[in-house]
């Protein structure tokens, strides 16, 4: 398999304008793509990103108004980190503090500076400082300077009982490797090195199993270029591993197939094709609402029934 990491990361929060205040206020992030959940057209579907949304960067919410809290335990994603260029901890810092965001002191993870903070719903994130990335695309939202702005991923970390059986998922499939451990973590990593392109493993027994929820991370999507390559994927799952997926379901902006890994955490393969300018330019990203063919004939009762959403930081 090519290898080249997570697509997106997909996330429960609650009333959804203050999960856009947030993301696109606070983190700078751009409002890429304004949506519903295909499968629950009464919510929003948002997706935040660079500039473009490229694979890598993309964090998407299901905002539910009164969703009660998740519980962090076994089986799902523990933290999801950002990457920032080298020497923008401190601006970060200084940013959470007069913001009233809530985050912990600067601490140190393979080797690496490591921020990290919450969200208004509690969901786990943190910032890594990496080297050589100054010239990456990023989207410089809410007055954040460029040689600050957040890169994309840096990866995911997820707790679990056991990291060996779901290691091998992201070896054998997903082209990641082995590249270090540190106490109770392991690291995974493609070899590009580039945005989204980690996956550390907390291997910690005795945690109850998580509780879906606000702050909670609903499932974690990993890179395909096309339709053959997921198809490789998932017989790959198939023969080697004896896992089955869903049948292939088109979200517009990609086209995915999704199932649950040893650790039960929900993993999705996400193509990198068509991207999200399939229906608006890419110099409006996010202003309007989208939705799939199907839902077209529900638009105005849909419109009426959302929450209507101050536009995002530019």
């Amino acid at each position: 398999m090519s290898g080249k990491g997570i697509h997106h990361v997909t996330a429960i929060a609650g009333p959804a304008q203050r999960n856009l205040d947030f993301y696109t206020r606070i983190l700078g992030l751009r409002l890429v793509k304004k949506t519903v959940n295909f499968d629950d057209p009464g919510t929003y579907h948002l997706y935040y990103g660079d500039e473009a949304g490229h694979p890598g960067s993309i964090l998407t919410f299901f905002p539910w108004e009164h969703v009660a809290p998740g519980r962090i335990g076994l089986g799902e994603t523990q933290e999801t980190v950002f990457r920032v260029p080298e020497g923008s901890i401190d601006y970060w810092t200084r940013r959470f503090v007069e913001n009233g965001v809530a985050h912990q002191p600067l601490t140190r993870r393979f080797g690496e500076p490591l921020l990290s903070f919450q969200d208004p719903d509690g969901m786990r994130l943190a910032l890594v400082a990496v080297p050589g990335i100054e010239n990456e695309a990023g989207w410089n939202g809410a007055g954040i300077p460029a040689d600050a702005a957040i890169r994309g991923f840096h990866g995911v970390n997820l707790l679990l009982a056991q990291a060996a059986p779901t290691g091998a998922i992201l070896t054998d499939v997903f082209g990641f490797s082995e590249v270090g451990r540190e106490g109770s973590l392991v690291r995974y990593s493609v070899p590009d090195g580039g945005a989204g392109s980690i996956v550390d493993i907390n291997e910690a027994g005795g945690y109850l199993p998580a509780r879906l929820g606000g702050g909670s991370v609903h499932h974690i999507a990993f890179r395909a270029a096309d339709d053959a390559e997921e198809a490789a994927m998932v017989r790959k799952l198939a023969e080697n591993h004896r896992i089955h997926t869903t049948e292939q379901k088109d979200r517009n902006y990609f086209r995915s197939v999704y199932f649950r890994e040893p650790g039960h955490v929900l993993f999705e393969i996400a193509t990198d094709v068509p991207g999200f300018a399939v229906d608006e330019p890419a110099s409006t990203l996010g202003e309007a609402l989208k939705l799939p063919s199907f839902l077209e004939a529900r638009r105005s009762a849909l419109e009426a029934t959302l929450p209507r959403l101050e536009p995002s930081a530019t």
